[in-house]
C-alpha cells in the first residue's frame, strides 16, 4: 500500500504542475487562473438492466496496465479575460500516455523542449537513427487555452496507463 500511496503522491504532484504564460508585469500579482489537478480511475459498472456506465473514482489500488485519468480543473478568478493560458502536465515515469488519447493533444517527447502532435514527433535511437514517437515516449502534455472569460471554469484531461 505504501508503494501505491507514494506513486499517487508523485502523480498528484506531476498533475498539479502548470506553467501559465504570465506577463512579466503581472508576476507579482495573484494568479488570475486557479488550477487544481486530480487523478481518477475508471470504474465500469452494470446496472440491473445490463447497461454499462463508466465512472471516474478515486484510485484505491492499481496494477501495471491499469488506466488512470490525469485531469486539471481551471477557473478564471479574476475580472479580466485571460488569454493564452498554458497548462502543462509532466508524465511520471511510472505511466505512459494511453493509446486512445486524443491525437490532437499537444505533447512533448523531449522533456518539454519541442511540442507538437504525437504523429509529427520523432525520437532519437541509440544507433543514431530516429523513429516515430509513440505514446510511451511522451514526457509532457499541454494545453494552450486561447481565452478564459472572467468566472469561467473548465477541465482538461488525458488517459494514462500504468507501466
Amino acid at each position: 500500500m505504501k508503494t501505491v500511496t507514494t506513486f499517487l503522491l508523485a502523480c498528484a504532484a506531476a498533475v498539479s504542475l502548470t506553467a501559465p504564460v504570465v506577463p512579466l508585469a503581472a508576476q507579482d500579482a495573484a494568479p488570475a487562473v486557479s488550477v487544481d489537478g486530480d487523478i481518477k480511475s475508471e470504474k465500469t459498472t452494470t446496472d440491473a438492466e445490463g447497461k454499462t456506465r463508466v465512472e471516474l473514482v478515486e484510485p484505491a489500488s492499481f496494477l501495471p496496465g491499469d488506466r488512470l485519468i490525469f485531469g486539471q480543473n481551471y477557473k478564471n478568478t479574476s475580472a479580466d479575460v485571460v488569454t493564452n493560458f498554458v497548462i502543462t502536465n509532466p508524465l511520471p515515469s511510472a505511466v505512459r500516455l494511453a493509446p486512445d488519447a486524443d491525437p490532437a493533444l499537444e505533447v512533448s517527447v523531449d522533456g518539454g523542449k519541442i511540442w507538437g502532435k504525437l504523429a509529427a514527433l520523432s525520437v532519437s535511437v541509440s544507433d543514431g537513427t530516429t523513429r516515430s514517437a509513440t505514446q510511451a515516449d511522451v514526457t509532457h502534455v499541454r494545453w494552450v487555452l486561447a481565452t478564459i472569460a472572467p468566472g469561467t471554469s473548465g477541465r482538461v484531461a488525458f488517459p494514462v496507463i500504468i507501466r
